[in-house]
């Protein structure tokens, strides 16, 4: 899988997923966690596989982008898009340690593994910034469609991540 083509993805799923919620509320936050943020959140560990130097710098940038994108398009969705890039940002904190840690495992492993606990903390910061209260059911509803959505997109790009740096890429049998 060519990077310019995640990065893309990436971008177009945040900003896609920061208007809806504006949009839409609450009631869009499963159907954009399955399938954008579930996107995102393994996407991320693809290029965390990729991107050898500057890691944490070229995935801030990316936050950074896909968020401001968010408001330039729409600038009411200025909450939202601040709360995705607090949310997103903190996720990747945790996600990279995670996927770190996990660095023996199968990649499958390390790639849901890690969104297990980004998930969860995207989550929770994302709603509680974005609509201003902490919601609990909504937050365990959301990850659940995050860890839904993001299992279903690392088996589907699973098959094109040799395409990606191969020689970063390990070799343990799934």
């Amino acid at each position: 899988m060519k990077q310019w083509w995640l990065i893309a993805s990436y971008l177009i799923a945040i900003v896609i997923a920061n208007l809806l919620v504006t949009w839409f509320g609450t009631i869009a936050v499963l159907p954009v966690g399955f399938l954008l943020v579930g996107l995102d959140i393994t996407g991320r560990d693809y290029l965390h596989e990729a991107w050898v130097k500057n890691r944490w710098l070229k995935m801030a940038l990316l936050i950074a982008v896909g968020s401001l994108l968010s408001w330039l398009i729409n600038r009411n969705s200025e909450r939202v898009a601040i709360a995705s890039f607090l949310a997103f940002a903190g996720a990747s904190i945790i996600d990279t340690l995670t996927y770190t840690l996990l660095h023996k495992c199968r990649f499958l492993v390390r790639v849901n593994g890690s969104n297990l606990f980004s998930s969860f903390t995207d989550s929770a910061l994302f709603l509680t910034i974005a609509f201003g209260a902490f919601m609990p059911v909504l937050v365990l509803s959301q990850f659940a469609a995050k860890m839904a959505g993001g299992f279903v997109w690392s088996l589907a790009l699973k098959k094109a991540r040799t395409e990606t740096t191969p020689e970063r890429i390990d070799t343990t049998p799934e």
